[in-house]
């Protein structure tokens, strides 16, 4: 089989195109056409969302580059250009605490120091042997339980589920609670309702817990918030919804990125050759790069809004208008990634956009690589013959939250 998918470039329909931009039935891992073909043509260009607004859309990598990190470029989704991924979200944000993720500096500056200490590198490499334990846990289940199985149910959900409650202090005995919560506060197409409700259990659920660990502190990152709380430098409920948040994140796209990551992979026999005969950590770590480079599993696009007028090129953005970063477009851009279509393991990789670039970050990219580069190191070559259990194109793909995915992987060996 080929390393490299054949996928049609279509032009967007009509005069200024709806985003998101529809995908190619045939090639689910691959961006929509018409965005490479925008990348191309029209790299910043207006495009229509749900509410007819008409945000401009950034889709190649230089571009992103400059401007994810311009100080004019916020964060602020209280901000009327703002351009909401949707109505539900558009109508909590006047309610949604001021977090990381919708605040600029100097007040994100300040939360994010809160909370950076138990992700930086030296920190999150001290847990590679616990995560490699619990990854060799789940294949030893899988390998004693039924063959076929799914896998995202029987290994992708339960690697990251476990790491981020080993690490955050909540106890994974309540993991279905949360994971269920979080599908529905992720999930675009749930009622806002149930989605508003579901995130405020989660709320609940992490008040209770933080107010546990205020009284009896342990060794994780809820019980260094809740100290940070009693030295006065945050609030309770900052602490409350910066540990939902990283509840949600730390497990959801780890395990998208398990589960298509398999996909992908398998798909490329040739690549996952190199990625299962070797045991050299630099080799890995390239390849999780290039992997996360290859599906930024991210579909809705990095929302912003210009503070003030951007010259960029021959467009001038703005005092007021939003801005939409698309993540897939600017990691498949040739002009950085020759044969972008390629999964090449062996790529330079790492200045992919997956995680977004400037002072937004992803806060938890440190954990995520070390938990793949544990995975894609062990779990092909622990089962050497794993393969999927129904052809790709019977498997369902879920386009209705932030992130793309898979309802089951079903895969034998």
């Amino acid at each position: 089989m080929s390393d490299v998918l054949s996928c049609p470039v279509t032009g967007a329909s009509g005069p200024l195109p709806e985003y998101p931009l529809p995908r190619a039935a045939e090639c689910p891992l691959a961006p929509a056409p018409a965005a490479q073909e925008l990348r191309a043509e029209k790299p910043i260009t207006r495009v229509r969302i749900w509410n007819g607004s008409t945000p401009w859309l950034v889709t190649r990598h230089a571009d992103q580059r400059a401007l994810l990190p311009d100080p004019r470029v916020s964060d602020d989704d209280l901000d009327p250009g703002f351009p909401y991924v949707n109505a539900h979200r558009a109508e909590i944000a006047p309610v949604t605490p001021r977090l990381i993720t919708n605040t600029d500096a100097p007040e994100h500056t300040r939360l994010r120091r809160t909370v950076n200490g138990p992700f930086v590198v030296k920190r999150i490499e001290m847990m590679r042997e616990p995560v490699q334990k619990i990854v060799d846990e789940l294949v030893d289940r899988m390998l004693d339980g039924p063959n076929p199985v799914d896998l995202l149910q029987a290994f992708a959900l339960p690697v990251p589920s476990l790491v981020i409650a080993e690490l955050l202090g909540v106890p994974y005995a309540d993991h279905d609670f949360f994971q269920r919560s979080s599908s529905l506060v992720l999930d675009g197409a749930a009622p806002p309702e149930e989605a508003r409700r579901a995130g405020g259990e989660l709320a609940s659920y992490l008040d209770e817990l933080l107010e546990r660990k205020t009284a009896d502190p342990g060794e994780d990152v809820l019980s260094e918030m809740a100290g940070r709380v009693r030295a006065g430098e945050m609030a309770h409920t900052e602490a409350v919804h910066m540990g939902v948040a990283m509840l949600i994140a730390g497990h959801e796209t780890t395990a998208t990125m398990i589960s298509l990551g398999t996909i992908a992979l398998l798909q490329h026999p040739g690549q996952l050759a190199l990625l299962r005969e070797s045991d050299d950590p630099k080799l890995i770590a390239n390849a999780v790069d290039e992997v996360l480079r290859y599906l930024s599993i991210v579909q809705s696009g990095v929302r912003r809004v210009a503070k003030d007028d951007i010259e960029i090129g021959d467009v001038v953005i703005r005092k007021g208008d939003g801005i939409i970063f698309d993540l897939h477009a600017a990691n498949w851009d040739p002009e950085v990634f020759p044969e972008a279509e390629r999964l090449d393991l062996t790529r330079p990789a790492r200045i992919h956009q997956a995680f977004g670039h400037g002072p937004h970050q992803c806060l938890g990219q440190n954990l995520a690589r070390l938990e793949l580069q544990v995975v894609y190191g062990t779990l092909y070559r622990r089962i050497p013959t794993l393969r999927l259990a129904v052809p790709v194109e019977e498997l369902e793909f879920d386009h209705t939250g932030t992130t793309y995915g898979v309802h089951r992987l079903p895969v034998a060996w």
